[in-house]
C-alpha cells in the first residue's frame, strides 16, 4: 500500500509536467496535494520497514527451536521433530492418504510420544 501511495502520485505529477529532482517547484494547482500524498506514502513504507526490523530483532533474540507440530498439521513435514534430524525420518513413514500425520495421530500410534489426542 505504501509503495502505491508513494509512487502513483509521482507518476501523475510527471504526467502533469512536474520536473524531477527539484527542491522547489512552481505552485501549480494540485502539485502540492499530490506531493503531500506521496510523502504520507513514504511514511507508511518507513513504518513497514520499522515493523520488519523490530520483528527481525525480536526473532533473533528468541530460541531457534520451535515445538513439534505447533499447528497439529496433517502433512509429512510436521511428522518429524523440531529441529529435524539429519535425514528427517529414521524409518520411512507409512503414507496411506494425503494426510498421513492426521492418520497417525488418530490411529493411536503416536500416543506414547505425547503427540496423540490428549
Amino acid at each position: 500500500m505504501g509503495v502505491t501511495v508513494t509512487f502513483l502520485p509521482q507518476y501523475q505529477l510527471g504526467a502533469d509536467g512536474m520536473p524531477r529532482r527539484y527542491a522547489d517547484y512552481p505552485a501549480n494547482p494540485g502539485w502540492g496535494d499530490l506531493n503531500l500524498i506521496s510523502t504520507v506514502g513514504s511514511w507508511i513504507m518507513a513504518l513497514a520497514v520499522l515493523v520488519f526490523v523490530v520483528n527481525v530483532v525480536l526473532t533473533l533474540r528468541r530460541p531457534p527451536d520451535a515445538p513439534d507440530d505447533p499447528w497439529r498439521a496433517n502433512s509429512l513435514e510436521w511428522a518429524t521433530s523440531s529441529p529435524p534430524p539429519k535425514h528427517n525420518f529414521t524409518s520411512l513413514p507409512v503414507v496411506r492418504s494425503e494426510r498421513p500425520v492426521f492418520d497417525a495421530r488418530h490411529s493411536g500410534r503416536d500416543r506414547a510420544s505425547g503427540r496423540g489426542d490428549a
